[in-house]
């Protein structure tokens, strides 16, 4: 797995420590540090396009996956933002 950026078009995108079966279509960063990265990327897996929210860690200077959640399909998206949408108010 190579960690570095590159430049697609005009926009800085970032190599992701995700499996290289996974192709990635797009991808942001939501959160990185030191030590935790945290990105939704857009991805084909086995043909199929997929989100992932993704939460990595640095342990011996290597990124390990910790957290993956993934959404298959529209319907599932909206079942799940409809929910989140719900919670978020009671933050």
């Amino acid at each position: 797995m190579f960690l570095g950026i590159y430049v697609s078009g005009l926009r800085m995108v970032e190599d992701l420590p995700v499996s290289e079966v996974l192709k990635v279509i797009d991808s942001t960063t939501i959160y990185r540090s030191e030590k935790w990265w945290s990105a939704v990327v857009l991805m084909e897996s086995f043909g199929r396009k997929q989100v992932a929210v993704y939460v990595w860690n640095k342990r011996n200077g290597e990124w390990k996956r910790r957290q993956k959640f993934v959404i298959n399909n529209k319907k599932q998206w909206e079942q799940v933002k409809r929910i989140v949408d719900e919670f978020v108010p009671k933050l």
